[in-house]
């Protein structure tokens, strides 16, 4: 008889970024291009007859993100950071300069939310996982691959998240890397048992296994948010399908290490699309 192995879920310490989701204003529309670019499945989660659709996509049996309805939200994709304990969490936010634009509220058995802004208007979600620890189709092609801060003022969004989530700030050459300590113990000792040795590289920053996140200054008329980013296999065939599914293409950059697409969906929604290409030589 054929034995299956058990399948560890990923989990998100507190501080660390653990999940995304998307508000859109045809959630079918936003399934259609999604389901199509990414190969997602879907799942609705919002009971019979609710007014608000949350339908959590999959990819390859694993959670992805999700996409929820607007209401009167502009379209978005919003990026979750993993709390212990939302009251808590939001509170002390709060102490320190952060807006409250939604109470902690239950997500059903998945999680207790909440939204706030930082000093700066970007805004950002916390998760107190219950049932749904975070995503777990990660960096690999269609799963999420990172969220960035771009930002009107670097030294306060350092300031902030500094007290928010005891994160830690390193400039490098082509960036500035936000890390989390002791993540890179988490991962090790749960889903990635190599991670030090797979990172080892003269080229991989010092520090990297604790990385959650990047910091880049906003570009001129970009207002401060929270950017998500998408792996993908080949960035060329998926600017190629983002337009042929009714999505925008606004620009596309080649790097020493990537080749992305910044992509509109077709409901407002703006994300990037990562291809992976590090150095051969």
């Amino acid at each position: 008889m054929e034995q299956h192995r058990e399948v560890t879920r990923r989990t998100y310490p507190s501080g660390v970024p653990c999940w995304v989701d998307t508000q859109q204003p045809d959630v079918e529309a936003a399934m259609a291009f999604y389901g199509g670019l990414f190969g997602w499945e879907f799942e609705d989660t919002a009971p019979t007859g609710a007014a608000d659709r949350y339908v959590i996509a999959t990819l390859d049996g694993q959670e992805a993100g999700a996409i929820a309805g607007t209401g009167t939200g502009i379209p978005a994709w919003h990026t979750y950071v993993s709390v212990d304990d939302a009251d808590a969490a939001a509170r002390h936010l709060l102490s320190i300069g952060a807006t409250l634009k939604s109470a902690p509220a239950d997500s059903g058995s998945g999680a207790v939310h909440a939204v706030l802004a930082d000093p700066e208007g970007a805004e950002f979600r916390i998760w107190q996982a219950r049932g749904r620890p975070g995503a777990q189709a990660v960096n690999l092609p269609g799963g999420w691959n990172f969220s960035d801060l771009h930002t009107t003022n670097i030294d306060a969004a350092v300031a902030f998240y500094t007290k928010a989530f005891d994160w830690q700030f390193d400039n490098l050459d082509f960036g500035t890397m936000i890390r989390r300590p002791g993540y890179g113990d988490h991962l090790e000792a749960t889903v990635d048992a190599n991670i030090r040795v797979r990172q080892a590289g003269d080229a991989v920053p010092r520090g990297f296994e604790d990385a959650v996140a990047w910091l880049a200054p906003a570009a001129p008329g970009e207002r401060p948010h929270w950017h998500v980013t998408f792996t993908v296999a080949d960035r060329d065939r998926a600017a190629k399908d983002a337009e042929r599914l009714g999505g925008g293409i606004l620009r596309q950059d080649d790097t020493e290490w990537t080749r992305t697409v910044l992509i509109r969906d077709p409901g407002g929604a703006v994300f990037t699309a990562s291809q992976y290409t590090p150095p051969t030589g």
